[in-house]
This record gives C-alpha cells, sequence and structure tokens, in this order.
C-alpha cells in the first residue's frame, strides 16, 4: 500500500495501531493503494491480478475487502476523536467480472449518526464500468483504554 501523508495520518489517529498490527494489515495483501481520504470520500485501487478465484475472475471476497477497508474508513474519519468504528454489515452485489487491470473502489457516506455510519461503495473497472456496489454499515463506540 502506497503511504502517501495523508493515509499515514489517518493510520497514526487509530486507537492501539501497533507496530505488529500495522504490518499485518490486510489491504497490503490485496494490494490496495489508498487516494483520496476524507470524511467525505475515500478511494483506492487494487489490482486483480493475485485476488483471482479458480475461475479467473476478480475474487468476490477480494471485491468485499477492498468495500470493507474503504467503508470502515470513512466511517473511522466521520467517527470522532476517541472514537472507533467497527464493521457490523457488509453487503456486496457483484455486477459484471473483471479479469484484467485494476479495479478502483469510491466510499461515501450515506448515513453519518452518533453510533453507526453506513457507506455505499462503488467498484468499477478500468474502462469505468460498475463491477461491484457494497454497503458497509459501522457501530460507532467509545475507543477502548490504551495499554
Amino acid at each position: 500500500m502506497t503511504n502517501n501523508g495523508s493515509e499515514q495520518a489517518f493510520r497514526d489517529s487509530l486507537a492501539g495501531l501497533t507496530p505488529e498490527i500495522a504490518a499485518q494489515q490486510l489491504n497490503d495483501k490485496v494490494g490496495m493503494e489508498f487516494g483520496q481520504l476524507s470524511p467525505e470520500r475515500v478511494t483506492a485501487t487494487m489490482p486483480v491480478d493475485g485476488n483471482l478465484q479458480p475461475y479467473g475472475l476478480l475474487h468476490g471476497g477480494a471485491n468485499a475487502v477492498l468495500a470493507e477497508a474503504l467503508g470502515s474508513t470513512v466511517a473511522a474519519l466521520n467517527a470522532g476523536e476517541g472514537r472507533i468504528a467497527v464493521g457490523v454489515d457488509l453487503n456486496c452485489t457483484h455486477h459484471r467480472a473483471v479479469t484484467s487491470g485494476t479495479v478502483t473502489a469510491v466510499a461515501t457516506p450515506v448515513h453519518v449518526g452518533r453510533s453507526a455510519v453506513t457507506a455505499e461503495v462503488v467498484v468499477t473497472d478500468d474502462a469505468g464500468r460498475r463491477s461491484c456496489t457494497a454497503r458497509l454499515t459501522c457501530m460507532v463506540r467509545d475507543a477502548p483504554p490504551a495499554g
């Protein structure tokens, strides 16, 4: 994953993120690279290569990883200081197969409340065609005490 300044600032802000945990992020394993990071919009790309299912198509679980990562980031950026967001419901609809190239995902909040944030995540292929639509709801709660 590319560590641009805003991404690193976001990672640094996560409560309880130890170096051991930071080195084991699933986002890195699927080749995800974040772009824009704001409470209104989070973007990322992910290569299709290395994320295939047995029929040579982008794995639906890879779409789910991408959606959960972006949706939970939107939720965390909207949670507020001293608060964390944890995913409680993820729904993915796969519209078309992707066999090569890169997919791009854009997450936007559809509901920001005191105790829950819901985000829509749209995944498109290199031609800009929608390949997956996901919705993630995160519970927002106080961060656990450090230590």
